[in-house]
């Protein structure tokens, strides 16, 4: 079984993320943490490949297979996919061949087809007779848009090891797959939701590739990366992981749940979920974030009152610390809130309004201090 890494809640939508051929899975490191936040992320090397042992592979579909393996053993059923490079051709293989399981698509720096297949055989014939050393040079000019001496570091300097020091006979295999690679008259056959990203310095894939890609896939959206060559999301970390974010879909409520009660919260909480609580943590996300939140009949100020009433009514103090914080993030003054109290000593009880009044006054003071 191919190695891999997870990252993320366990009962976080699986998202998997593939290589390029010559790295590891630490190719994804600039986005992993963002990308973690909601989704459970898989990482994995390719054969002969970080510490993944070499395989027998002759084309891209085997490796599909082996990304499945590696799924399946991880109770993945349907999962979103991002690749580069000739990860990205395994996503859209296993998008054409396995169309119900890959929610959507995302192929960085890829292509329907990567150049001649004799050059990739010759690729794979100098790499079994001298190793990967004679192709260090050329591939750090492939891989970054900047000099040499301009590389990200110490990332950049990272995958150049891992190339340095793929066995062999993995990544020779890996070319002959590539040689055999082919697409160009299955796109419109990709179903999935589809992101291509290129980067416009990319020697390897340039943006004539993704635009095919994009041509082809129904409904694709392309985006073009100015200064990123074929290792973009190494070159332009931060557009690169918008732009997944832009396309993954979240689950429903999350995003207003994080913009009223804040990421620092909502991180904490995603932590802090274990197999016991995650169908909780789902129901309250999707329900109340997700349905109640949402509605158009109150806006957000309004919400955060009657939100705040209740819990003073039911003595429910912890969650009356974060809603007082969730109603300054959402636009009530102080003041505001205090008048919420009161009202809430008359129709809840004075007892209630004055533990309410303490828990407020500690936020408020926190948020003074600078510490909300």
């Amino acid at each position: 079984m191919l190695q891999h890494r997870l990252d993320g809640p366990e009962n976080g939508e699986p998202l998997i993320l593939g290589p390029s051929v010559g790295t590891s899975l630490r190719v994804w490191e600039p986005q992993v943490a963002a990308l973690a936040r909601t989704f459970r992320v898989l990482r994995f090397d390719l054969p002969g490949h970080g510490g993944s042992p070499a395989a027998a592979v002759s084309s891209i579909d085997d490796l599909a297979r082996m990304v499945l393996e590696v799924a399946d053993a991880r109770g993945f059923g349907g999962f979103h996919y991002a690749g580069i490079s000739i990860g990205g051709a395994i996503g859209a293989t296993l998008a054409l061949g396995h169309p119900g399981r890959v929610r959507s698509l995302a192929m960085v720096c890829s292509s329907a087809r990567f150049g001649e297949p004799q050059a990739w055989r010759d690729r794979a014939g100098l790499v079994r007779a001298e190793g990967t050393g004679p192709l260090l040079e050329a591939t750090a000019k492939r891989w970054f848009a900047g000099a040499p001496a301009d590389l990200p570091a110490p990332l950049a300097q990272a995958l150049l090891g891992d190339l340095a020091t793929a066995d062999p006979e993995g990544y020779a295999a890996c070319c002959d797959a590539l040689s055999a690679y082919d697409l160009r008259d299955s796109l419109a056959a990709i179903k999935a939701p589809t992101l291509i990203v290129a980067g416009r310095d990319d020697p390897a894939t340039p943006p004539a590739h993704a635009r095919q890609l994009a041509d082809g896939i129904a409904g694709a959206t392309l985006v073009e990366l100015a200064g990123a060559a074929h290792l973009a999301n190494v070159d332009q970390p931060g557009r690169v992981t918008a732009a997944l974010l832009a396309h993954l879909p979240e689950v429903p409520g999350m995003r207003v749940r994080r913009e009223v009660l804040g990421d620092a919260h909502v991180d904490r909480a995603i932590a802090r979920t274990t197999p016991f609580t995650r169908d909780f943590q789902d129901f309250i996300t999707r329900y109340a974030w997700g349905e109640i939140w949402t509605r158009p009949g109150l806006d957000r100020r309004t919400r955060s009152c009657v939100t705040l009433t209740a819990l003073v009514a039911h003595g429910h103090l912890e969650e009356l610390a974060m809603h007082v914080r969730a109603a300054l993030r959402n636009g009530l003054t102080p003041d505001e809130i205090g008048e919420v109290l009161l009202q809430s000593a008359v129709y809840c009880g004075v007892p209630a309004a004055n533990a309410a009044f303490a828990v407020a006054q500690r936020v408020l003071d926190e948020a003074d201090a600078g510490g909300a």
